[in-house]
């Protein structure tokens, strides 16, 4: 089975999930980036760490990309998570500046 591959912004919000670190989850974000699950959008450093500390990293969060597609600066996924919140698999999708997130979006599922 072949590695699935991200862009570096969207790895670095991964990894820092995986590691239950918040400030790196946050600076993998610019300064007015944000986070939108499933409709409730939290912007900005504080929205997303408040996002961060509720809903991932400090519900012990535990993410893993299952399929990923780049076409220029928006990476779509499928994953799955494990936490004291959510546990299953979802889509997201990432939106990329340079070397940071501009958001990361986990649209509703119908």
């Amino acid at each position: 089975m072949s590695e699935i591959s991200v862009p570096g912004p969207a790895q670095a919000m991964i990894d820092a999930i995986n590691a239950a670190d918040t400030d790196a989850f946050v600076a993998a974000f610019t300064t007015d980036g944000f986070v939108s699950d499933w409709g409730t959008v939290k912007s900005g450093r504080d929205g997303v760490r408040s996002w961060a500390d509720t809903d991932a990293i400090g519900a012990g969060a535990q993410m893993t990309v299952l399929t990923a597609t780049t076409d220029g600066d928006v990476t779509r996924i499928r994953f799955s998570w494990s936490s004291s919140v959510f546990n299953g698999e979802s889509d997201g999708i990432f939106v990329i500046d340079g070397d940071k997130l501009t958001s990361f979006t986990i649209p509703p599922s119908h």
